[in-house]
């Protein structure tokens, strides 16, 4: 195919946007199986059952939402795979991309395999939270991948990384990670524990977790008000307007928290505190990079040609 087929950037953007929503949708859909109870509605894995792939009626709902999430693995799977074939056939080939896209994969079948671990742990807290974990370090490559497509073009190398937005949003990643860290040991002292069974929890006092995972979460803000107080000055506008919603999603998503734990979790609040985790980690890596890219940069690839096209394909050899 590479030798007879060329993809146009535009194509390649929408794959590796395409992977990045299955990233999120497929967390979101770990947490409606949870708050649902449905974590043991397929009882083993990767089958099922011991007899059957897919759900029995016997099994009712819960076993129709489990499966459903399993199944929403091959989406992704396919989602990855389209963005790895959209980057290896640019007519100049994308081999960063391509990288990042198999890492993509790999990062998939480690989520696979961490949520088949939950089913036969019985839904251990520990494990669950590594799970999530996982789900993470999937919206990352997602996400670096998504940012490599939209800025292929781009005329511009890299900030200095003694810079000062360069380092607040290391540090603003850093405790965003702490963040979400914090918030799957909340998860696993909280009431949802994924199934209706007495599941066994983190023996830690779910208040006090609570609390300590607002604080961070303040702090996280404050690093984000510092980063958009020091790029006001117009020397990197992406990154300023970056830094504007990171602070704006983080502030909505201490809305939530502050409601569902008012109201005793409700499971809609609790879906939702879930996306916003996700479009909160996913800012705080967009706003890095923007920031290590040097002022007034320039991507030429904006109005939908595709730069490529004036570059001859390199010389093959068989």
């Amino acid at each position: 195919m590479d030798r007879r087929v060329d993809l146009s950037r535009r194509t390649l953007r929408w794959a590796t946007t395409t992977a990045l929503v299955m990233s999120v949708l497929i967390v979101v859909g770990g947490s409606v199986v949870r708050v649902t109870g449905s974590g043991l509605g397929c009882p083993e894995w990767p089958a099922c059952t011991e007899n059957s792939l897919s759900p029995t009626h016997e099994m009712g709902i819960h076993g129709i939402i489990e499966f459903a999430n399993r199944l929403l693995t091959f989406v992704l799977c396919a989602a990855v795979g389209w963005a790895i074939v959209a980057a290896r056939l640019q007519r100049d080939r994308q081999k960063n991309i391509t990288k990042w896209g198999w890492i993509q994969f790999w990062v998939v079948v480690l989520n696979a395999v961490v949520g088949g671990m939950t089913v036969w742990a019985e839904l251990s807290p520990y494990v669950v939270a590594g799970h999530f974990i996982a789900a993470t370090l999937l919206l990352t490559a997602a996400t670096i991948t998504w940012d490599k497509a939209r800025k292929v073009d781009s005329t511009t190398g890299t900030a200095a990384p003694d810079s000062d937005p360069v380092i607040m949003s290391q540090l603003l990643v850093f405790v965003t990670a702490v963040l979400i860290i914090i918030g799957t040991v909340v998860t696993g002292t909280g009431p949802h524990a994924g199934d209706s069974a007495e599941i066994h929890r983190i023996p830690l006092d779910w208040s006090i977790i609570t609390v300590i995972h607002g604080t961070v979460a303040v702090l996280a803000t404050v690093i984000g008000l510092v980063i958009w107080s020091s790029l006001r000055d117009g020397s990197n506008p992406a990154a300023l307007k970056r830094s504007k919603m990171f602070v704006a999603v983080i502030a909505a998503q201490g809305v939530i928290g502050i409601v569902q734990s008012l109201t005793n979790l409700p499971e809609l609040m609790v879906v939702l505190h879930v996306v916003g985790a996700a479009l909160v980690w996913i800012g705080a890596l967009r706003l890095l990079l923007d920031t290590r890219r040097p002022v007034h940069s320039t991507v030429t690839d904006t109005a939908g040609t595709d730069p490529a096209a004036t570059h001859p394909r390199p010389t093959k050899h068989t």
